[in-house]
């Protein structure tokens, strides 16, 4: 059964009495691969609140991010603080299964959200950020054991890349969504970071990803250390 016909089966023998349904995901953006599943967002305003459930139903893994009329907003709201826009993505994204006059609506909630980008940063919160990659990245210079090494490396990835992207006011990602986020962001920059990854994975090589995080550090005056102070009274 095709994707969209699994999705408007599903919505009819699951959801009969929803308001409102869309499917989601990478098969709607044309990224789907053998082992991608259904997102679905159901609106059902006769339930009191939200919840997420898995299925194998028609050949297809299913998920169901079912809402009433209310909660997406705190989800919203959640999502935004956080950065990671997960439902405003999936609403704005998605193909309208079933609409009682609202969906439209709450889709266009879902793209203004995500053209407006976080909350910018404060300085504070930058020179925070600033001291703790530093940080992390004396530990990956100074380390000579090779799991440790792995580690330590990951970590790099995930706050150098959440560093650029809330800097620049962009809507932030995990797993996958960390090189999507910065592709998005700058094409040539994303496959730089990649590479300068790639080489310390492939062939143990930390200076690609030195020089990354010094060039990423730069326009905001560099490693952070010296002088640092978090908590202390005057």
């Amino acid at each position: 059964m095709s994707a969209i016909d699994a999705a408007h089966r599903f919505t009819k023998e699951h959801y009969p009495n929803c308001q409102g349904a869309l499917l989601a995901g990478s098969v709607v953006r044309g990224e789907a691969t053998n082992t991608s599943d259904l997102d679905i967002v159901i609106f059902d305003n006769n339930l009191k609140g939200s919840y997420r459930e898995s299925l194998l139903c028609y050949g297809w893994a299913i998920e169901a991010f079912v809402h009433n009329l209310t909660s997406y907003k705190q989800y919203f709201e959640m999502d935004a603080k956080r950065a990671r826009p997960s439902l405003p993505r999936m609403i704005s994204e998605g193909i309208v299964l079933k609409d009682e006059g609202f969906v439209q609506i709450i889709k266009n909630e879902a793209s203004d959200l995500l053209k407006r980008g976080p909350e910018e940063w404060s300085e504070e919160t930058i020179q925070l950020k600033r001291y703790f990659i530093t940080d992390v990245l004396n530990d990956f210079i100074g380390c000579s054991i090779r799991a440790e090494e792995l580690f330590i490396a990951n970590t790099l990835a995930e706050i150098l890349s959440e560093f650029v992207l809330r800097t620049n006011r962009k809507w932030i990602g995990a797993s996958k969504w960390v090189y999507r986020t910065l592709r998005d962001y700058n094409e040539e920059f994303a496959n730089d970071f990649v590479e300068a990854f790639d080489t310390f994975y492939k062939i143990g090589d930390k200076n690609p990803i030195t020089q990354l995080a010094d060039e990423v550090l730069k326009p905001y005056g560099g490693r952070l250390f010296d002088g640092f102070s978090i908590g202390k009274e005057e």
